[in-house]
Order: structure tokens, then C-alpha cells, then sequence
């Protein structure tokens, strides 16, 4: 299934820029507050591992995972499009690619009627 591969693509993305900025932070990076970067990492290690869960339970046909995939696309287009219209043309379109692509698979029927399964009934194909 195409979009539970872009989740899990977009959750590895975000595992990438945690790593990048615990790197930072190991390396003496300036920050505001230690603690407030500490905190930044947690959210960016949350977040990911919610991704990969949403993928994973998305392949799996599981009916919740649309609503969660579809939340994280709308965060991911309130980054993207500021960064697209900041001058960061590269990463914007980066970003902004794969949520829109993720938000049309999400209404696709196909997507709609696999990802019917609730708790333990059979997934529907």
C-alpha cells in the first residue's frame, strides 16, 4: 500500500532530523535553553515513533490510522509551506510533495475501503 510507505518514509525523515539534532546538540550547537532542546529531540522522537506506528497499522488495514495519517499531513503542510515560502525552496517542496500525495491516497476508495478494519475483525479487501 502507497501510503503507508510515504508515512513510513516521513516518519524516517523526521528519525533522520532527530539524529541530526542530537548531533548538534552533542556537538555544542547554541541553544536557548538545554532543557527546552531536550525537550525539541523528545517531541521530534515522539513524533516519529507515532509515524511508524500509523504506517505500520495503515498497511494492516486499520480504520483509526486514516484520521492520525491525515493530522500528520496537515502538521507536515504548516511547516512546509512557510519553509517553501521562506527562500527554502528544496526542503519546502520536500515536504509539501509527499503530504499532498498522502492527503489524495487518503481519499482514494481503495484506501477507504481497506483501511475499514476495527479491532480484531478481519481486514476488508
Amino acid at each position: 500500500m502507497v501510503i503507508s510507505i510515504v508515512v513510513v518514509l516521513e516518519a524516517l525523515a523526521l528519525l533522520g532530523a532527530a539524529a541530526w539534532y542530537a548531533l548538534q546538540l552533542l556537538t555544542g550547537a547554541p541553544v536557548l535553553t538545554f532543557w527546552g532542546a531536550i525537550f525539541t529531540l523528545g517531541l521530534l522522537l515522539a513524533f516519529s515513533a507515532w509515524l511508524f506506528a500509523v504506517g505500520h497499522f495503515l498497511f494492516r488495514g486499520f480504520r483509526w490510522t486514516r484520521a492520525a495519517a491525515l493530522v500528520a499531513q496537515l502538521f507536515v503542510l504548516t511547516i512546509g509551506f512557510p519553509t517553501l515560502t521562506g527562500g527554502l525552496v528544496l526542503p519546502g517542496i520536500a515536504m509539501i510533495a509527499p503530504a499532498l500525495a498522502a492527503i489524495v491516497f487518503l481519499f482514494e476508495k481503495r484506501v477507504i475501503s481497506y483501511a475499514s478494519r476495527v479491532g480484531g475483525a478481519p481486514a476488508a479487501l
